[in-house]
């Protein structure tokens, strides 16, 4: 890659002229002399091999060209700020990164709201989103690759902060057979029927979460799967309650009426890793996943202004 020939301060310069007015104002803007703000831009020129000012009066004026340089260059500046920000606030504890693993059962709308809210305070730090099935969180926490994780599992050495809980719902499309018997349903009315179950994405110890006595059972990789297939009449399943309101709502989907374990309640947890000392970005994003954890989904969000 060739190095660039027009350095940071040269479009710094170029944007101060442009801005201030004239090469006295900028001058007296960046604290230097005019004859040197004069010979950045004449310099900077040259070394373009295109014209970016023209003198109209007395006063300078973007070029076509300049014009269109110039408001790459203010990107271009912006994220080299940005980036000595950035490695400032590393030189103080402030993380690059912070990598956060969700049960993909947890709902994405508290999620959104928690990340939306800390984008404004990230100061640079990026989060790594990494969505898990089961034991498969508990997994990425122990490998030790992930700072954060949140699991509706009780995981061995870990003291987790307890999150809400997510409502399971046993439902089949409303012209399934089950839902024409005109009855409480059973166990045992399961039994002959198809079960979609969803597949824990651990490799080492995989679960089974759920009722699963149904002599047929398919597994399929993810919820919103198991969401298509039980819609389109294909078995019966226990889903979370968030990812299938509209199809509750259409009615291509109705809970079955069963006398006991129709519904589950499982509480999530959010899990902090032990193999290094949690940096003030991560705190940050502990305090607004708790804090997004107990707003009410119904009510309308908007995501906050970015600085």
């Amino acid at each position: 890659m060739k190095a660039p020939r027009v350095t940071l301060d040269q479009w710094r310069t170029l944007q101060a002229v442009v801005d201030h007015g004239g090469f006295a104002q900028a001058a007296e803007a960046l604290h230097r002399s005019q004859s040197s703000v004069s010979y950045t831009v004449g310099r900077m020129q040259e070394q373009l091999g295109v014209p970016l000012l023209r003198i109209d009066g007395r006063k300078a004026v973007l070029t076509e060209a300049g014009d269109v340089l110039l408001r790459r260059s203010r990107h271009l500046v912006k994220q080299a700020s940005q980036l000595e920000d950035l490695a400032h606030h590393m030189e103080q504890g402030w993380e690059a990164e912070v990598r956060l693993v969700v049960d993909a059962a947890y709902p994405n709308a508290r999620l959104v709201r928690a990340l939306s809210a800390f984008m404004p305070q990230s100061r640079g730090c990026r989060v790594r989103l990494r969505e898990e099935v089961l034991s498969g969180v508990e997994e990425v926490l122990l490998e030790g690759v992930a700072d954060l994780a949140i699991s509706s599992y009780s995981i061995g050495g870990y003291l987790g902060s307890e999150l809400s809980a997510v409502e399971f719902v046993a439902v089949a499309h409303p012209e399934h057979s089950l839902h024409r018997s005109g009855r409480q349903l059973t166990f045992q009315d399961l039994e002959s029927q198809l079960q979609v179950v969803i597949r824990d994405s651990g490799r080492a110890q995989p679960r089974d979460v759920g009722w699963l006595g149904a002599e047929q059972r398919w597994t399929v990789g993810s919820l919103g799967t198991a969401a298509t297939f039980v819609s389109s009449g294909l078995g019966f399943a226990w889903l979370p309650r968030h990812l299938i309101e509209r199809e509750l709502r259409e009615g291509v989907l109705k809970p079955l009426p069963l006398e006991q374990g129709g519904r589950r309640h499982p509480l999530f947890y959010l899990y902090a890793s032990k193999e290094k000392t949690l940096g003030p970005a991560t705190q940050i994003l502990i305090d607004l996943l708790r804090n997004f954890d107990t707003a009410p989904l119904d009510v309308p969000f908007a995501a906050p202004a970015q600085a």
